[in-house]
């Protein structure tokens, strides 16, 4: 081409492809600048056309602008601000009580808000999805902490509000998280309020068997009172419903569930089944360890250095970690009652890596048989009690 070529025409107008990168539908971007610290500043209008007054549907006159600064979602890896350059309008009808107005547009902020709508949900989604921090966040944003807190939290309240989420639920799981390790005090005194909290998550799975695994609320205290006070909040339909639910080995929640979930089936989940598993296997090399050196593990202990190898899955093991594990079996004949009740745990492990539930099914119900017929003592003792 003989002459340069440009997306912006410059005999005036709105460039259709910068409205398109900017993203924000009814607005024209009239203007973008880049400070000397790489935060980009984009100036936005919407178009003259007529309106009526929102009170009686009058003809409304403009009567100047009005300039919001805003702070939007990040773009190219910087942070932005948005300047929209809203239109006032007046009235003229004499008995209209609105007598003048400022165009809104809660697509693209809500009433007296900071940050733009679409703003406000990619700061949700990199504290739902990144596990994102509030100050990390304002930090991308290049604003400040209150900024962002002030105007997600609304919309966080609204979502713990809404009932919908409950619906759907068939097997429902249960644990506790500790929030932080400072002040318990109220908030309001400068604390962090409750340490330990009950949550419950959605594991029912989809149409293509996939486990949703949802959180679904917080409450705080780690008791059954806590699990049962919440089960009995969310109603008869809601309760009736849940067919499966697990949970860890705190018998407070077996509490709550055999008193609020009386339809439902309790089971162990699995992160605590093959928790219990691996436990089997420390404790029998210990008492192993302890029956030849009578002494706790040393480094130099064939069964202490392989301490960290036996916690591991055998999918996981490189070559190097399975010759070590040989070469402990091999050391002394005593180590082979290790040796077996690490097999029984992967065993455990197995039965939840299976390409299908029915693949997964008959393994489990094999280790109930295999387990309590086991000579080891620690190994037999759980294999009636571990909840498949």
């Amino acid at each position: 081409m003989s002459e340069p070529t440009s997306c912006c025409r410059t005999s005036g107008g709105y460039c259709d492809r910068c409205d398109v990168l900017v993203g924000l539908d009814g607005l024209h971007v009239i203007g973008v600048v880049a400070d000397a610290g790489g935060r980009l500043t984009i100036t936005v209008e919407s178009a003259a056309e007529p309106m009526g007054c929102p009170s009686c549907g009058v003809l409304a006159h403009g009567h100047g602008r009005v300039e919001a600064r805003l702070v939007d979602a990040p773009a190219m890896g910087r942070p932005v601000r948005l300047i929209w350059r809203k239109r006032r309008r007046v009235c003229p009808e004499p008995a209209c009580p609105v007598g003048s107005f400022v165009e809104q547009d809660d697509t693209i902020v809500a009433p007296r808000s900071k940050l733009t709508t679409r703003a406000c949900r990619w700061a949700i989604q990199q504290i739902r999805r990144e596990h994102a921090s509030v100050n990390g966040i304002r930090r991308q944003l290049g604003t400040g902490w209150r900024t962002v807190w002030e105007s997600i939290q609304p919309l966080l309240q609204r979502a713990a509000d809404e009932e919908s989420r409950f619906e759907g639920v068939t097997i429902l799981g249960v644990d506790e998280h500790v929030w932080h390790h400072v002040s318990t005090k109220p908030i309001a005194d400068g604390g962090r309020g409750p340490k330990e909290l009950t949550g419950m998550v959605d594991l029912t799975r989809d149409e293509h068997g996939r486990i949703r695994a949802r959180l679904l609320d917080l409450v705080p205290g780690r008791s059954g009172q806590a699990y049962r006070g919440w089960l009995g909040q969310r109603g008869e339909a809601f309760r009736s419903r849940v067919e499966i639910a697990t949970l860890d080995p705190f018998r407070g929640y077996k509490n709550a569930i055999d008193d609020q979930l009386e339809d439902a089936r309790a089971v162990l989940d699995a992160f605590h089944v093959v928790k219990v598993a691996i436990k089997v296997v420390d404790d029998v090399r210990r008492r192993v360890q302890q029956d030849i050196h009578g002494h706790r593990g040393l480094k130099n202990d064939p069964l202490y250095r392989i301490r960290n190898i036996l916690r591991a899955g055998d999918e996981n093991l490189t070559d190097r970690q399975r010759a070590r594990l040989e070469a402990a079996w091999a050391a002394d004949e005593r180590h082979g009652e290790v040796e077996v009740a690490w097999r029984c745990a992967q065993q455990v492990r197995a039965a939840y890596h299976q390409p299908s539930l029915a693949a997964g099914r008959q393994v489990a119900e094999r280790i109930p048989d295999t387990f309590t017929s086991c000579p080891i003592p620690e190994v037999a003792r759980v294999g009636g009690g571990l909840p498949l």
